[in-house]
């Protein structure tokens, strides 16, 4: 989350006119994140988050993201709700971007991770699977491994000031795991971002999943992947196996892995390492003057690509 986009108070004003949610009370931007305008948003009527949408988003997919939330959270899948207006339309238009609204969610995100923490976000990783998996409608993974040379060509020619020989090794990585990337895998609706930061804890337990904007269809061990990449380091950068073992365990309650999957997971673990430093690399490179968003620091994903590219089976992760 961020804010890129300023709201004023008369627009703010005549865009809640077209819903039935009161007037504000309380509005303010939300500095975490990096994609998204995001806003905290009080009126009369309650909480609420408006996003207006920007950069990587494609508007034309918009209705499949909040399709998809709707379609989980009527499969009890505890996740934001998008907000119809009158009209019945969940999806407007404000301060020259799309934008639309979703239902508060309470809890805090963890600001450190605990191995606690890891199997309830195994189990709701492989619930959104499982509720998904009758939602008709699928999107490919723009940022899937298609979209990681073209990611990296954009970065290359100033990838070394971020650290001296950081183009050549990441071409070298980046060829690695294309060849090596897995074909048939089960295929469902992922997350594909499912940090810390999107997920919610209230009285030691999960309380939901928010930000839903990177959500795709793609291999499902994929989203295994990212949340081994986001959940499993420790502040040193070193690979926290208990936490792991914690996270793939509460994972394969609901759903387990077959052999093929959990045999991938070391170079599905390199793509997503590889996917999340190549966008922080290019939004580090190119983050606009005076935007209110707290930039990421890529350097942390290549130490985390170093551990998996020494992995050298499903073991490394606690199976």
């Amino acid at each position: 989350m961020a804010v890129y986009t300023e709201v004023t108070d008369d627009a703010l004003a005549a865009f809640l006119a077209d819903y039935d949610i009161g007037s504000a009370v309380a509005f303010r931007g939300i500095a975490e994140g990096v994609e998204n305008s995001n806003y905290s948003l009080r009126t009369t009527s309650g909480d609420f988050i408006l996003t207006l949408y920007e950069k990587r988003v494609d508007p034309a997919e918009l209705p499949w993201f909040l399709g998809l939330m709707e379609h989980l959270a009527g499969r009890d899948f505890v996740c934001p709700q998008p907000v119809r207006g009158c009209d019945g339309m969940a999806l407007r238009h404000l301060a020259g971007r799309h934008a639309a609204i979703t239902t508060f969610l309470p809890g805090v995100w963890p600001r450190r991770v605990r191995v606690e923490h890891c199997g309830p976000v195994g189990a709701a990783l492989a619930s959104l699977h499982l509720a998904g998996s009758d939602y008709a409608p699928t999107r490919r993974n723009a940022l899937g491994p298609h979209g990681w040379s073209p990611l990296l060509d954009r970065s290359r020619d100033r990838a070394d000031e971020v650290q001296p020989g950081l183009a050549a090794m990441l071409d070298q990585a980046l060829s690695g795991i294309l060849s090596a990337w897995p074909v048939g895998l089960p295929v469902g609706h992922i997350h594909a971002d499912m940090f810390p930061d999107n997920v919610f804890f209230l009285n030691d337990n999960l309380s939901g999943v928010i930000d839903f904007y990177f959500a795709a269809t793609d291999i499902l061990a994929y989203d295994v992947a990212v949340c081994l990449n986001a959940w499993c380091f420790e502040q040193d950068f070193s690979f926290n196996v208990t936490k792991a073992r914690a996270l793939l365990t509460g994972y394969q309650a609901i759903r387990p892995l077959n052999a093929a999957e959990k045999a991938a997971l070391p170079v599905l673990c390199q793509g997503a390492a590889i996917r999340f430093l190549l966008t922080r690399l290019f939004d580090w490179l190119n983050t606009p003057d005076g935007a209110l968003v707290t930039r990421k620091d890529p350097v942390e994903y290549l130490r985390r690509l170093r551990f998996h590219l020494s992995a050298r089976d499903e073991r490394a992760y606690g199976i």
